[in-house]
């Protein structure tokens, strides 16, 4: 089974309802946190002032680091997302990688708004947890 075996609109073939839920769901959430973080990279990259940057922190990168950062796997989640809602084969082993980058992303960034990454760290994994589940379904 390939993850475009998965595509609901195709009637002939029997898609078991919760890999298509659990696909859209990890779609939806990559799409939003692909938006999210490509704004709080456009911000960080434009307004130097936009994060507090604490002091003796092992990863510390200027606020344009972290913006470049944010801004680049945002865009990337956003382009994935688009290749999850049209079923495309490649889409799934890529949303993996993207969600897991951005999970690696935030944990770094926990100390500069750690509500906000602790957030997306627990949707990156569901995301990567619902497109695993998805893509193992014996159809």
């Amino acid at each position: 089974m390939t993850y475009s075996d998965l595509n609901p609109m195709d009637s002939h073939k029997k898609v078991p309802s919760g890999a298509v839920g659990g696909i859209a769901f990890a779609g939806f959430t990559l799409l939003i946190i692909g938006t999210f973080s490509t704004v709080a990279g456009l911000a960080a990259i434009l307004d130097d002032d936009y994060l507090v940057v604490s002091r003796r922190y092992a990863f510390d990168l200027s606020t344009v680091g972290w913006g470049w950062i944010h801004l680049v796997l945002g865009i990337g989640a956003i382009l994935v997302a688009g290749g999850v809602f049209t079923s495309k084969a490649w889409a799934g082993t890529v949303a993996i990688v993207i969600a897991g980058l951005t999970a690696l992303d935030f944990f770094f960034f926990i100390p500069y708004q750690p509500a906000w990454s602790l957030v997306v760290i627990g949707l990156s994994v569901w995301i990567i947890w619902s497109i695993t589940q998805a893509r193992g379904q014996d159809i």
